[in-house]
């Protein structure tokens, strides 16, 4: 109960309660309005933040492969990089606002075809270079360009012309796009001098933290920007630490070596939120967890080998003894509640293990092992979420193989080549950023190959409907097409769930992605 009302307290001090809410809690629990007072006021001075400090931020998602390039980011220890040193020309606020960066303003004309951003004055890059417009457009030119592989480039399809004149740059779209400058939130999108063109690894940017120390796979340390325009972090320095292994994350966060860790297996939360001087923070969000299919490469190009597998999952099992309560289950498609037109009256599929093997006779798989590729380090509880798919299919006759792969190298080696594995989605802010990242026909990170022209047309449709009930029932009909035909497997939507100390102060819940948006160590400090 302490454990509980300190953090309700906490978010009063944040803003994020009212005193009132506060109250009426704490009188349900049975704390008097002394104790409950002197809580807030406890919690009020701690808000003061305090300034200076090493932050430690245990993290998976590491590979010796990893490289500063924003065009490559792909797993989580590469984005809370590109998190401390860059910027974009927008930020998705916890609230699903816009938060303006590189960008101070924009407007569009009636039709949502032109964007024109109005670049921020006086903003300078780690090399002391002032950011310009052209230093814009040529970022987004090389993430439009096949060659960079960026994971950018399915949401720069839409784009028919950029430009920059003076302190503007505009985006000319082919159809209109309501939703743009949240497409220009992928954290892909960093801002690099002369566009990243020359040495897009460099890790130059225009982030509150600039690059100490870039060890890929080990670590990677970033100290305070003191030329940075906006708010300056509390913190004098970040220390991005690679502990892949769940077990090792969380040791060094009850031992005190780092200060907050990600991911932390819903199998043990309840334990870790138990511990002396840690809280276990969890926030709903668009994030899923997912077995990929290449419906491109035999026998996943069989229609009822894919729905055979779909059936073969038990979607609730996996939420109660994988998510352990932090999390709902899906639907085969890549949207839930977090987003605004979300369909609710789509059919939830359901555990069938007749039909399974209806779909599967049908499909005439000759029986052979069906290869599941997978590793600790695709999501929490991939291996054991994979064991109970395993037991699953059985059940209705279909071969599945677990094949565990290593985590180094999972990302580089394994995901979007591999025809079968598992993987996890953050999520997007928007709809169009998720379909058009991971299902639009020429998008790079289309990691199910689904690549199908009605679709397409679908998608840009939606683009420029603006009455938001047409959107709606475009959507609808986009994620129908996809539950039933495409190579996504999506059993259940994750929280995000993270491990962090009590000496850490200033957390605030996003439910955009894990480690607040990858805003923690920006906004937070260290209780002195």
């Amino acid at each position: 109960m302490s454990k509980e009302l300190e953090h309700l307290s906490a978010k009063v001090a944040a803003g994020q309660m009212t005193r009132r809410d506060f109250m009426g809690r704490a009188a349900a629990l049975g704390v008097s309005v002394v104790v409950a007072e002197s809580m807030l006021s406890s919690a009020a001075q701690a808000a003061t933040p305090t300034k200076g400090g090493h932050m430690k931020v245990g993290l998976q998602g590491g590979e010796s492969t990893n490289s500063l390039d924003p065009a490559l980011a792909a797993s989580t220890v590469p984005f809370q990089n590109l998190r401390a040193f860059g910027e974009c020309l927008v930020n998705v606020a916890p609230t699903g606002d816009l938060d303006f960066r590189a960008a101070e303003s924009v407007e569009a004309d009636s039709e949502g075809k032109v964007w024109t951003f109005k670049i921020r004055k006086g903003v300078e890059f780690h090399n002391g270079k002032t950011m310009t417009s052209e230093d814009v457009l040529k970022t987004m030119q090389r993430h439009s360009n096949e060659d960079a592989t960026s994971g950018a480039l399915g949401i720069m399809q839409g784009i028919e012309s950029m430009k920059a004149d003076g302190d503007y740059f505009q985006v000319t779209l082919g159809t209109g796009n309501a939703d743009l400058p949240y497409l220009l939130a992928d954290y892909h999108l960093v801002i690099q001098p002369d566009g990243g063109m020359d040495n897009p690894g460099a890790g130059i940017g225009t982030g509150a933290f600039k690059v100490e120390v870039d060890e890929p796979g080990v670590r990677h340390v970033f100290t305070r920007f003191e030329n940075y325009y906006g708010e300056m972090p509390h913190i004098d320095s970040v220390e991005n630490i690679v502990l892949n292994d769940n077990t090792a994350r969380t040791a060094a966060l009850q031992s005190g070596q780092v200060h907050m860790i990600d991911r932390v297996d819903p199998k043990i939360a309840a334990l870790l939120s138990r511990a002396p001087n840690i809280d276990v923070r969890s926030v709903a969000g668009p994030g899923h967890y997912v077995f990929i299919m290449h419906v491109d490469t035999a026998p996943f190009d069989n229609l009822d080998l894919r729905l055979a597998l779909k059936y073969a999952i038990n979607r609730e099992e996996m939420v109660e003894k994988i998510l352990r309560g932090y999390g709902s289950v899906g639907n085969d498609f890549p949207i839930n509640a977090a987003y605004p037109l979300f369909d609710a009256s789509i059919p939830q599929r359901q555990y069938d293990p007749a039909k399974a093997a209806e779909h599967y006779k049908k499909s005439g798989h000759d029986g052979s092992p069906i290869i599941l590729r997978v590793a600790d380090g695709a999501f929490p509880g991939a291996v054991d979420a994979a064991a109970l798919f395993q037991q699953s299919a059985q059940a209705a006759g279909i071969p599945l193989e677990i094949k565990r792969e290593p985590n180094d190298g999972y990302w580089s080696e394994v995901w979007n080549k591999q025809p079968f594995c598992a993987s996890y989605w953050g999520g997007r802010p928007v709809q169009d950023q998720m379909y058009t990242t991971a299902y639009l026909s020429t998008a790079d990170w289309n990691d199910t190959r689904w690549k199908v022209p009605a679709f397409d047309d679908m998608l840009l449709a939606a683009r420029s409907e603006l009455d938001p009930v047409k959107r709606k029932e475009i959507y609808s009909n986009m994620a129908n097409m996809l539950r039933d035909e495409g190579g996504l497997i999506l059993p259940m939507f994750n929280d995000f769930v993270e491990g962090v100390s009590t000496s850490v102060k200033g957390w605030i819940d996003d439910p955009n992605f894990g480690m607040m948006n990858g805003f923690a160590p920006h906004k937070c400090w260290l209780e002195a």
